[in-house]
């Protein structure tokens, strides 16, 4: 394969310079770890923060009928902050919405906007918004709901202060996100390079074990998938990729 820096239909790599501080935003439990888990590792051993925010607690996963909901909702819990911590990450925040009927409602976007205010990060990372055909169960519903109020959540409400005027009640003052990252999103313009973390992004989906039982078809799986994505990103033969779709907000 042709070097990537003579590839004109490369795709631009990741260059997190100048960023500090990194907020990513799922609908469910393992929902970071499938589509990111490889680059929060790449950004943690860049010396990025990065925090972790969760709209639903994955109640309606797993196929165990004996398995009440409740207690489903503290495994995922769980096992969510196991997995956070095999790429570095300790800060996890649960919205608690319910699983399986996720809405872009206004009280979604506050919430979303609230932690914005509270981190004030440099970069939102996201679920899509629009729904890929190509791979349609990227395209949860709820993936679609978190997508869509993160990205309202970050323009306009986040930075408007007439917006969600509880979150001055609570002295929480606007934040502009200069850029979304949408993942599993339509036409994907830049990649990061997970060659060298792609162990980590195993090790943290293992984790999810009520949804991946005993992972041993992960490994496999997701490098079917990375590579594929190294080739589309044009890195050089066997790197890995994890794929976006950045956005600059206006």
């Amino acid at each position: 394969m042709a070097d990537a820096a003579h590839d004109s239909t490369a795709l631009a790599l990741d260059d997190p310079k100048g960023v500090e501080r990194i907020l990513v935003v799922c609908a469910h439990p393992d929902d970071v770890d499938f589509g990111v888990a490889g680059s929060v590792a790449t950004w943690v051993k860049a010396g990025i923060e990065v925090e972790y925010c969760i709209v639903t607690d994955g109640d309606a996963g797993g196929s165990d009928r004996s398995v009440s909901r409740a207690d489903m909702a503290v495994t995922r819990r769980e096992e969510q902050r196991a997995a956070a911590a095999e790429v570095g990450v300790s800060d996890v925040v649960f919205l608690g919405y319910p699983d399986g009927r996720l809405t872009p409602s206004i009280e979604l976007r506050r919430d979303i906007s609230k932690q914005i205010r509270l981190m004030r990060p440099d970069r939102l990372v996201c679920q899509s918004p629009e729904r890929l055909w190509e791979r349609l169960g990227a395209s949860h519903p709820d993936h679609l709901a978190a997508g869509e109020a993160s990205v309202c959540a970050v323009y306009p409400d986040a930075r408007n202060p007439f917006a969600h005027p509880e979150l001055l009640a609570e002295d929480l003052e606007p934040h502009t996100v200069p850029e979304m990252w949408l993942m599993a999103a339509p036409n994907p313009n830049r990649a990061v390079d997970i060659t060298d973390t792609f162990d980590r992004k195993i090790a943290a989906l293992r984790r999810h074990r009520s949804q991946v039982g005993e992972g041993e078809w992960i490994e496999e799986r997701i490098r079917t998938w990375v590579e594929a994505a190294g080739r589309q990103a044009g890195l050089a033969e066997g790197q890995l990729a994890e794929l976006f779709r950045v956005v600059a907000a206006p």
